[in-house]
């Protein structure tokens, strides 16, 4: 092994910490195959139930059946919402069918949920910083009725936007850049000195950990890889992230027969992130592709040790 080893060429691969599957993704990943274990398949999934499509491939092979719309799901079926969250129809839906649903929305854009109707019952527009199309944003905007809420996208919306007369609050979608909320928000303060916030930051744990770390990385390596979706806002962020860090070449990629080695070559130190929904099992994939074409350093980075956990919903926990 040794003797291969030195004829290779050597490279240094330096891993994020923290990286890949975060506790809302985790807890949704578990919540379907709870369910398949108590309810056996097939039991449906609105929608892709986290931004990964290993992990979606994986729980349809175990018998997860993904549908678009609740009216694709039988009569005598259980049904699980996505980690993104739904608008409040949809639950309403299943309860007039009388389906036996269970709700994976992570617990911090639950939060987001409950502080949007607090303000939309105190009579307060809301201005929600976010994607749009996107399926938390779509989920955010329908737990009040229409037109209770104005998406803003960029700084030049915050600049624009014109909102009903009257008190304001703002939201914001947990998966963007922070630095780019931050903008948007400072914005939203000097036009609308008294906008109320959230009473704690609306872009998650994870998403700032993630981002910060990928900052690190831009900045001790030559080039990064992020594996995650092209759909995964959070993993979208940390190609932007390593990007205005400073990074010489930042890509995103699904899994390791997509990384570009050509792309690579001349660089001697290469940075290895994974989006909050991209498994460990990619990263370790990735790792083992550059030993088998390198002499390969591996190092980790210092970084937050997470230690968050979020209770399956009451339905699917052990007795």
């Amino acid at each position: 092994m040794t003797s291969m080893a030195q004829n290779l060429p050597q490279i240094r691969l330096t891993l994020a910490q923290p990286r890949g599957f975060c506790a809302g993704v985790d807890r949704a990943v578990q919540i379907v195959e709870r369910a398949l274990e108590k309810f056996g398949a097939p039991v449906y999934v609105r929608h892709e139930i986290v931004h990964n499509r290993r992990v979606v491939d994986r729980l349809a092979d175990m018998g997860a059946v993904f549908v678009d719309e609740i009216e694709q799901v039988p009569d005598d079926r259980p049904v699980i919402f996505s980690a993104h969250g739904v608008p409040k129809s949809v639950p309403q839906a299943a309860d007039e069918r009388g389906l036996n649903w269970l709700d994976a929305t992570c617990p911090l854009v639950s939060k987001v949920h409950i502080e949007t109707e607090r303000h939309f019952e105190q009579q307060r527009h809301i201005l929600l910083i976010g994607h749009a199309g996107h399926p938390e944003v779509v989920g955010t905007m329908g737990q009040v009725p229409d037109g209770a809420i104005s998406l803003i996208e960029t700084e030049a919306d915050a600049e624009a936007i014109t909102p009903p007369d009257g008190p304001l609050a703002y939201a914001s979608q947990t998966t963007l850049s922070v630095a780019d909320t931050a903008e948007i928000i400072a914005i939203l303060r000097r036009r609308f000195p008294d906008i109320a916030a959230p009473h704690k930051e609306d872009i998650c744990y994870a998403t700032t950990n993630r981002q910060e770390a990928v900052k690190d990385l831009a900045h001790a390596t030559d080039a990064v890889l992020v594996i995650g979706a092209p759909n995964s806002s959070n993993s979208q962020r940390l190609v932007e992230v390593a990007t205005q860090a400073g990074c010489r070449s930042a890509a995103l990629i699904g899994q390791a027969d997509d990384i570009d080695w050509d792309k690579l070559a001349g660089f001697a130190h290469i940075g290895l992130t994974a989006g909050a929904s991209a498994p460990e099992e990619i990263i370790q994939e990735v790792i083992a592709a550059f030993r088998a074409r390198f002499d390969l350093d591996l190092q980790v980075l210092d970084g937050v040790e997470e230690n968050v956990h979020f209770k399956l919903p009451k339905a699917l926990r052990d007795e």
